[in-house]
C-alpha cells in the first residue's frame, strides 16, 4: 500500500434551507482548504466569498424545502473552485449595495480572482476562483 495517502481534490456538500447551514459552509471550505495546505492568507478570502454565496443561495436562491450544493476543488497550480448551485431564478450581478444588503457579491468581486454564473436546469450556479 502506498505510504501517501491521495486526499480528494474535490469535495461537495449539500445544505439544507436552514441558516446555520451558512457556518457549515465555512467550516466544510476551511477544512478542505486545510487538508490540501492551500495559503493561509487566501484561505481567509475563499472563506468569506462562500459565506456571501451561501447566504446568497439562502436568501435568494433556495425555495422553501429544498436546498443548495457546495462544491470546492483543488485545481491545477493550487487554483480553487467554488460553486454553488441553487434552484432559485434570477442572474446574480454585482449592484449598489440597498441599506443592509446588496454587498455579498460586491464583496465576491473584490476577493476572487474570477467569478461568474453559469446555468442548471432548473436554477443556476454562483462560482469563484482563487489563485
Amino acid at each position: 500500500m502506498n505510504e501517501t495517502m491521495q486526499l480528494p481534490l474535490l469535495r461537495e456538500r449539500f445544505f439544507r434551507r436552514e441558516r446555520r447551514s451558512v457556518r457549515a459552509a465555512r467550516e466544510f471550505v476551511r477544512d478542505a482548504l486545510a487538508d490540501w495546505g492551500f495559503g493561509e492568507a487566501r484561505a481567509d478570502d475563499v472563506v468569506l466569498c462562500v459565506s456571501e454565496l451561501a447566504t446568497n443561495a439562502l436568501v435568494h436562491g433556495v425555495p422553501p424545502g429544498r436546498g443548495y450544493r457546495l462544491m470546492v476543488w483543488l485545481r491545477d497550480a493550487g487554483q480553487v473552485r467554488v460553486e454553488v448551485h441553487d434552484s432559485g431564478d434570477g442572474n446574480p450581478g454585482v449592484r449598489e449595495p440597498d441599506g443592509e444588503s446588496g454587498r455579498g457579491l460586491v464583496i465576491v468581486d473584490a476577493l476572487a480572482d474570477q467569478w461568474g454564473v453559469g446555468e442548471r436546469s432548473p436554477g443556476k450556479v454562483v462560482w469563484c476562483e482563487f489563485r
